[in-house]
């Protein structure tokens, strides 16, 4: 049995498998063109065939490991997804919690955009984001770093009020990842830039973070070792790409 701790004890942050969008965003980004192809809006948008194998590799790994207290979820589909066939796959009952603070960053009037197509299409914006950086830059009707941080803080202090000394399993996306690992770790704003610049997220990856008395220690970061046990592709689409760092 593990030692309690105040709070959660474990946290294992999983990235939905590729996506549809993943592919479209790359194919449009490769092509030059403004706008990237896409059939739905974000929330709905599935995975692809890949994904779906990914997710498969993901419950792979989580059969082989000591059974997670709980499981939490972006409500966007390709996470949902991902969380269903992972856990069909590992065995296990699907008891997800949906939360929609876990949701991907909104991105705006720039949602569907490529970098070409907002440097075509919003020049003042392109201007404005690469004065303010990508952690405070905030599109129209959309989501800044901070404010993603912020919700992910509420998130995080309802978890650990309702497992405390449990390990829990979280799916969600690219961004959410990084940040619960900038809110629990205490990067900073140059830390946690670096940190992105450095380091992808391949879908379906996992990363995992251990609580104990002197606070969150992180044991492994967007690891997609059992992708490749697995025989599963690796895919590395930058999810959040669509600022500048300043």
């Amino acid at each position: 049995m593990r030692e309690r701790t105040t709070g959660l004890a474990e946290l294992w942050l999983a990235r939905h498998g590729e996506s549809s969008a993943n592919v479209a965003a790359d194919r449009a980004e490769r092509t030059g063109a403004e706008v990237i192809e896409v059939e739905y809006r974000d929330a709905d948008v599935p995975l692809s065939p890949i994904g779906a194998e990914q997710a498969g590799a993901l419950g792979g790994w989580l059969a082989g490991q000591p059974t997670p207290d709980a499981v939490w979820s972006s409500p966007y589909l390709r996470a949902l997804d991902t969380t269903r066939i992972a856990l069909a796959a590992a065995g296990l009952p699907d008891r997800t919690t949906i939360d929609e603070r876990l949701r991907d960053r909104e991105l705006g009037i720039l949602d569907t955009l490529t970098a070409r197509g907002v440097e075509a299409r919003y020049p003042l914006e392109t201007q404005r984001r690469r004065w303010v950086g990508k952690y405070f830059y905030r599109p129209p009707g959309g989501e800044s770093w901070a404010d993603v941080a912020l919700r992910l803080r509420s998130a995080l202090a309802d978890l650990d009020a309702r497992h405390e000394g449990e390990r829990v399993l979280i799916v969600a996306h690219d961004a959410v990842v990084r940040l619960i690992a900038h809110v629990c770790l205490g990067w900073t704003e140059e830390e946690v830039l670096a940190h992105d610049l450095s380091t992808p997220i391949p879908n379906a990856s996992v990363t995992r973070l251990a609580h104990g008395p002197d606070g969150w220690a992180l044991l492994d970061f967007a690891s997609s070792e059992h992708l490749v046990a697995q025989g599963a592709p690796v895919t590395e689409h930058a999810g959040d790409k669509d600022v500048d760092v300043h």
